[in-house]
């Protein structure tokens, strides 16, 4: 029996300069980043922007399909630790949604269904936030060529 296709995930990270990188998708799509000295997101920054980003997609997916939202923002936030090894991780990772909605019937089904919409997210639907609260190892190689 044929075993379901299971997506896997491929970025290539490149060095442009120092403290400056880019990622790049197979499917042509490229993110910038750095040490955020030059106004740059960072890595973390990139982890939290994935987090909030994952569970808008999931939002706006379910809450658009009643109404489009005039606005939509999200914002999330975390703090940055280190345990008593010195190794450094986020911390109390907080994201909000702050949407609005037309007047009328479809706009209030939207408004209805966005707390569902939010719940689901949380709980099943955002891959990103589902990885970071399950936690995964991260297996490094490297070579020099």
């Amino acid at each position: 029996m044929n075993q379901p296709s299971v997506p896997r995930y491929t970025v290539v990270v490149e060095r442009e300069s120092a403290g400056s990188y880019v990622a790049r998708n197979g499917r042509g799509g490229e993110i910038r980043f750095g040490t955020g000295e030059d106004g740059s997101f960072t890595p973390t920054e990139l982890l939290l922007a994935a987090i909030a980003g994952c569970s808008s997609v999931d939002v706006d997916t379910l809450t658009s399909r009643r109404a489009e939202p005039e606005t939509f923002a999200a914002t999330i936030t975390g703090n940055r630790d280190k345990d008593e090894t010195g190794k450094s991780y986020v911390t109390d990772i907080t994201l909000g949604f702050a949407l609005t909605f037309p007047e009328g019937e479809a706009g209030d089904k939207a408004r209805e269904v966005f707390p569902e919409a939010v719940r689901m997210s949380h709980e099943r639907l955002c891959t990103v936030a589902n990885t970071v609260r399950r936690g995964t190892d991260v297996e490094m190689t490297g070579r020099v060529v």
